[in-house]
Order: structure tokens, then C-alpha cells, then sequence
């Protein structure tokens, strides 16, 4: 299965979306912030970087424009809660999959991971 960082600042969220993950049989590993993220994302290789827009110290549009440069073999799947933000989000039509809206079921994170590790060159390089 698949190897994937959870980037989001809310610990109850980011958790629940591991343990979904982890149901699936993927490797998860986790972070509170885009720096963060970035940080763990040098420290190995991830299939997946699965990540809120909105976020401290370093927000997940900057997270996805850094980590598309530094891993572009790497897909991306946002998630938001704000629609301003997933607007945001249209310059990374290339380097990103999809963005998924907040609030979501557990069968739905599910769903947009697997749909996101199955697409064939979905992002340009």
C-alpha cells in the first residue's frame, strides 16, 4: 500500500483521517503544519501528500507549490472546509489531484485517496 504524510493543524481531524488511512492498510505519518510537513517530506519517500489548505506557519497551497518542485512523483490531495480556499487552490490544477470539501465521512477520505493513488499521471512534472 501506499505512504502518506497527513498534513492538518487540527490533531482530532488529522488523527481520525490516519486511522481511516491505516484501515486501508497505508503507512501514514503525520504533521501539524505545512513547515512541518515540508520537514518530513525530506525525510523520506511519500506517495502521498494529503493536506488542509488552511493551516499555521506555512498553509498547504505554499506546502503543495514547494513539495509539486522538491517531489513532483508525489501526488497531492487537499482538503478544505472553506470554499474561498479551495478557489485558492485553481493555480494548482497541475501539481495537485483533487481537493476534498470539509466536512467529511470516513468512507469518503477513503474514497478520494484511493481515486488519488490509482490516477495514472495526474499531475504535470
Amino acid at each position: 500500500m501506499a505512504k502518506i504524510l497527513i498534513t492538518e493543524d487540527e490533531d482530532s481531524l488529522r488523527m481520525f483521517v490516519a486511522r481511516a488511512l491505516r484501515l486501508d492498510g497505508h503507512e501514514t505519518h503525520e504533521a501539524g503544519d505545512g513547515a512541518e510537513g515540508l520537514e518530513k517530506l525530506s525525510e523520506g519517500s511519500f506517495d502521498l501528500l494529503l493536506s488542509d489548505i488552511r493551516m499555521p506557519v506555512m498553509d498547504g497551497i505554499e506546502l503543495a507549490h514547494q513539495a509539486s518542485v522538491r517531489f513532483p512523483e508525489m501526488k497531492i490531495l487537499l482538503m478544505t472546509g472553506y470554499a474561498e480556499q479551495r478557489e485558492r487552490a485553481d493555480d494548482l490544477a497541475i501539481k495537485i489531484v483533487d481537493v476534498v470539501q470539509k466536512p467529511f465521512a470516513l468512507p469518503d477520505i477513503r474514497r478520494a485517496v484511493a481515486r488519488a493513488l490509482a490516477e495514472e499521471g495526474s499531475r504535470a512534472a
